[in-house]
């Protein structure tokens, strides 16, 4: 596909990237999703609400596949193939919010759910001080919007799937240093319909794919082991992404034996105070953790603390807080092409948009959804209200949160240049993080020694530890644009009932000054 960056495929005089769009669709919307009665559904929901009197309405079809395969020692281990279809009406009465979700797809159950949405606003009108109030959004009629793929993974026979792991995990356990050999990969498709009172109604397709190939060495004189994981990213691609297009697997899988190997015999780290230079695949997780939640404005206000706590970046230091250095910008982005967060437009309607989150190190952003863009007085919503099943109501989700490379920055190999007593981190691996998204401890799958501007062999037992905005602040280059990958999760958790979703997080290759190590395996008091 030609698909332009930051597009996806839109169809729809309301587009904005519609003048960019120079390729043609080669998928459609999936027939079985299609061939619900979706608008009559619709119709059947919002004509109700609109007799009862609600001041908004919105009607949500989803259908959502999931396919996962696991290869143990290059034997399947497990495999997974489900679907579910469900459909929510959610509305604002006498300023309160009313929900309701069922699963029989019938214009007669999408009249009852309504009814009881507006039953449970009525209900929660006499205990709710707070008034909800929408921000206004342009009306899109009758849109539609697919991600960025080639093959539908869901059109790949099983046999295939499994020859391509068990393949590949056959190929790993040949080599010496290798005892045990896991692959597994994870396709998911999600179809949704959306329709409000104001005439809004989208069609939209999303894919994504996420495989991980893990090798684990055991010594077996001390019983002690180590494992080495690709750092390929979960993207929002097809099948083709596990054949060549977006990653090369083969060169990838040829270096895990040699770099476990290596890790086996490698030194513990000495704990204190280096100088770090931090690959993608590392740091993307340490962007999720303390810029990506910490700028949701729910968490912000306070709203939402019950799930992974609020947020050091409290409101009143919006255009105050010196988050980071100078060099430091960050955006938040739902149009970033094979994004796992990007889409064509929210569950409230709202179009997608890229803005700035940090810029020139100061926090001039948050993520947010319609009602608190009106509360806030923000102006429109930056499309950040999700749900990831018909039955949960949309919360505000985190957008592609990404750092942004320097056009005329240096290469990987520049900024390790540039220290002469450091590390180099690659790979991401376990974190923790407090309720406030300040004080935080990352590891990553290896560390390598950097002495005189040089790599001088990987070390073990390694973890840096910091407050977010010391970190932050303690970044003083960023690589250029051919050091920028995007990274991200399918399995970022937020709200109760606990929700699940995917995201993505772009960033260079980055070198920070003067962060504190620790040595993992003395810190267990091992």
């Amino acid at each position: 596909m030609t698909t332009p960056v930051g597009c996806g495929v839109f169809a729809s005089e309301h587009n904005r990237c519609a003048e960019r769009q120079n390729g043609p669709v080669t998928h459609e919307i999936d027939p079985t999703f299609l061939a619900i009665e979706r608008t009559r559904l619709a119709d059947a929901a919002l004509g109700r609400a609109r007799e009862l009197g609600v001041a908004h309405a919105d009607f949500r079809l989803e259908r959502t596949r999931d396919a996962s395969l696991r290869v143990h020692d290059a034997e399947v281990d497990g495999a997974l193939d489900s679907e579910g279809s469900g459909m929510a009406v959610r509305v604002v009465l006498d300023g309160t919010w009313g929900f309701a979700a069922g699963v029989d797809l019938t214009p007669e159950a999408a009249v009852r759910i309504t009814e009881l949405a507006v039953d449970v606003a009525r209900a929660s009108h006499a205990i709710t001080a707070e008034r909800v109030e929408l921000a206004d959004e342009p009306v899109y009629p009758g849109v539609t919007w697919q991600s960025d793929y080639d093959i539908n993974p869901f059109d790949v026979p099983d046999n295939e799937r499994i020859a391509l792991l068990v393949g590949w995990s056959a190929r790993l356990l040949a080599a010496e240093s290798v005892d045990h050999a896991d692959a597994s990969v994870h396709h998911a498709q999600e179809n949704k319909f959306y329709a409000d009172l104001a005439g809004t109604v989208t069609t939209q397709q999303r894919m994504r794919t996420h495989a991980v190939v893990e090798v684990i060495g055991v010594d077996t004189t001390s019983g002690a082991f180590e494992s080495m994981r690709t750092i390929a990213p979960p993207v929002g691609r097809g099948w083709e992404y596990l054949t060549g297009t977006g990653w090369d697997w083969d060169a990838e899988l040829a270096t895990l034996p040699g770099l476990l190997a290596e890790k086996m015999a490698a030194p513990t780290v000495d704990a204190g105070t280096y100088d770090l230079v931090i690959d993608p695949s590392n740091l993307w997780l340490t962007i999720h953790e303390s810029i990506g939640h910490a700028t949701e404005l729910d968490r912000a206000l306070g709203y939402e603390a019950a799930y992974a706590g609020t947020s050091f970046a409290t409101f009143d230091k919006l255009g105050n807080l010196r988050y980071g250095s100078p060099v430091m910008h960050v955006t938040a982005d739902r149009t970033a092409a094979h994004g796992l967060a990007s889409v064509g437009y929210d569950d409230e309607g709202v179009a997608s948009q890229s803005w700035d989150l940090v810029r020139d190190g100061i926090l001039v952003g948050y993520q947010i959804d319609r009602r608190m863009a009106q509360m806030k007085g923000l102006g429109r919503s930056n499309g950040c209200a999700f749900a990831d099943s018909s039955h949960h109501v949309p919360i505000q989700r985190m957008a592609n949160v990404s750092l942004q490379p320097a056009p005329d920055g240096p290469t990987t190999d520049g900024l390790i240049g540039a220290v002469d007593d450091g590390l180099y981190v690659i790979g991401d691996k376990s974190w923790s993080i407090d309720m406030q998204r300040y004080n935080f401890q990352f590891t990553g799958q290896r560390f390598y020694r950097i002495r005189g501007g040089r790599l001088a062999g990987q070390l073990r037992d390694v973890a840096y530890q910091a407050t977010t905005t010391d970190f932050w602040g303690s970044m003083e280059a960023v690589g250029g644009p051919s050091t920028y990958v995007l990274g991200g999760a399918f399995n970022c958790g937020k709200g109760q009932p606990g929700q699940v979703a995917a995201v993505s997080h772009g960033c260079p290759s980055a070198l920070f000054r003067q962060v504190r190590i620790l040595n993992t395996n003395a810190e267990a008091g091992r």
